[in-house]
């Protein structure tokens, strides 16, 4: 993340009074236990944010400090600075007018930097400021070419093909921040596609002849068998950029046109979430807190794959992460790493199960357990009683609402009586893009035109004027309109009330019914809240939530 080692930046930020000798304690403790960085500690502590860490290095440094992530420069004035000088002095022409430029760059103090700026801007007076490493980086997108006219010079090259092709595909991948890369054989090439805020983009096309290679070569590092074909294979490989590991969860499967692969980039870019950067509303971030803080009992998060349930909850497990309590998680995969828990990999050739694991959690005098997800009945019923039994234990579990979580647990044989009285909150959730806060823009609508676009829509918004946003698309989202992505939420809190309608077997319409009266809102009424709070458009919460009936 940054130039300057751990022991430089503990002078630097004691001396500054970023951090205090306890958090400087508590941060080389747990750098020595497992293996990570002071920074990782104090970032994913929120002891220090990124910007706080840059401004503390610029402060060292005798220079002014610029969030480049934030106030990013268009692409015409990134290229004003040659590729090449660039990436050598790692340098970013940040602002310009008639008579000033200023450069930023990460390693201020470079013999004759300001020397070679004044040659590209001669009659300019030349400023020099700081900016994170990273942000530099991500910067010199500006300067990539399609990744198909990079294949073409590798295969010309006719040298290492498969591992400077693959090379290309994950820097990418990285800087635009996917979490899945995708590899679809076709006839006479493969597609590379990259998801990025939940949506699939075209990235280039390898030509098929070159495509076995990468294959093996995603197998060899995967640690599959290259001579299987025909069947399904699971693995995960790394991949190392600039100093920063990231993990690649790979899945394999027989097309009619070949093997497709898919690789999930893990944990890199939600390492630092806490409960109140999930999108939770200040009611269900207090619903969700109090839970938490039970001594036992179940909270359970429900939704497709892919919609953030792992995320969230981490971010419980963050809040809960004290030196006095023991975690134990078992996961299939282990996605995330948190310092202080004790994470153990589900593994069926070794018959390390999720019910099999989690009767040996329990034995391991655990407070709080997280299971990646209910599967089966053994696992549910090993879950409510270790429930039951005075631990507090969160898990996923596919439901494609919060209601019908419950009748799902009933009929895999769950008592009623124990699902009553184990139940602390059930949450849905989907995750939706988030309108480009660098060209979002407002603009009037009524309710007869939300009525048109989906019929009953403009009942959620009344009768008043209607204030709607949008992004009109550029440099920094990749003109779509969306950067980033947050959660919409379903909240069931299990009261005395739902206790008892539990005890009756009843339907999830029954369950919703009540919750309902109760106070909860649908993932679709917490989506409107978003969209009128110019988080998100219509149109992308339509996308992955359907419109609950309106009756007058």
């Amino acid at each position: 993340m940054n130039n300057i080692d751990d022991k430089k930046l503990k002078e630097i930020l004691l001396r500054e009074s970023y951090v205090t000798q306890d958090d400087v304690k508590k941060a080389e403790e747990a750098a020595l236990k497992h293996e990570t960085s002071l920074i990782d500690f104090f970032i994913s502590e929120n002891i220090l944010t990124k910007d706080l860490l840059g401004q503390a290095i610029a402060e060292s440094l005798g220079v002014a400090y610029v969030d480049l992530n934030s106030n990013q420069p268009p692409k015409e004035q990134v290229l004003k600075i040659p590729e090449e000088i660039a990436k050598s002095l790692h340098v970013v022409l940040f602002k310009e007018d008639k008579k000033s430029a200023v450069i930023t760059t990460d390693l201020p103090g470079q013999e004759n930097l300001k020397a070679e700026m004044q040659k590209l801007f001669p009659a300019k007076n030349i400023s020099i400021v700081y900016s994170l490493p990273e942000d530099i980086e991500a910067s010199f997108t500006h300067y990539q070419k399609p990744l198909e006219t990079r294949f073409s010079k590798i295969i010309q090259k006719e040298k290492r093909v498969a591992p400077e092709i693959l090379e290309e595909i994950f820097n990418d991948a990285i800087l635009f921040r996917s979490s899945d890369i995708h590899f679809e054989p076709q006839h006479k090439n493969v597609l590379v596609r990259f998801r990025v805020d939940g949506v699939l983009h075209e990235a280039g096309r390898i030509p098929s002849e070159h495509y076995e290679n990468i294959l093996n070569r995603i197998k060899v590092q995967s640690r599959l068998r290259i001579d299987e074909h025909f069947a399904a294979q699971d693995g995960s490989m790394r991949f190392e950029k600039n100093g920063n590991v990231f993990d690649l969860r790979t899945s394999i499967v027989p097309t009619v046109e070949g093997e497709k692969i898919v690789l999930r980039v893990l944990g890199s870019y939600v390492k630092g979430f806490s409960l109140g950067d999930i999108g939770l509303s200040g009611r269900d971030q207090a619903i969700l807190e109090q839970a938490s803080n039970k001594p036992f009992g179940m909270i359970l998060v429900v939704g497709p794959t892919g919609s953030g349930k792992t995320t969230t909850l981490y971010a419980v497990l963050k809040l809960l992460n004290q030196p006095d309590v023991n975690i134990t998680t078992i996961e299939d995969p282990v996605e995330y790493k948190v310092l202080g828990a004790n994470q153990i990999q589900v593994n069926p050739q070794t018959n390390l199960t999720f019910a099999k694991g989690l009767r040996s959690i329990v034995r391991q005098d655990p407070d709080i357990i997280l299971v990646g997800e209910i599967r089966d009945e053994e696992t549910a019923e090993i879950a409510v009683n270790a429930a039951l039994t005075g631990h507090l234990l969160l898990s996923t579990f596919h439901a494609n609402d919060a209601a019908t979580a419950i009748p799902r647990l009933l009929d895999m044989n769950t008592e009623p009586f124990l699902l009553a009285s184990t139940l602390n909150v059930i949450i849905a959730q989907r995750l939706v893009r988030k309108i480009c806060e660098n060209c979002r823009f407002s603009f009037s609508s009524s309710v007869k035109e939300l009525d048109q676009q989906s019929k009953g829509l403009g009942a959620f918004f009344g009768d008043k004027a209607i204030n709607l946003y949008k992004g009109k698309g550029c440099q920094e989202c990749s003109h779509t309109g969306y950067k980033g992505r947050t959660a919409i939420f379903e909240f069931i809190q299990i009261t005395p009330e739902l206790q008892d309608l539990i005890l009756t077997h009843p339907s999830a319409k029954a369950v919703w019914q009540l919750a309902k009266q109760q106070g909860s809102k649908s993932v679709f009424e917490d989506g409107i809240e978003k969209v009128k709070n110019g988080i998100t458009t219509i149109e992308e919460l339509m996308r992955v939530a359907e419109m609950p009936i309106v009756r007058n």
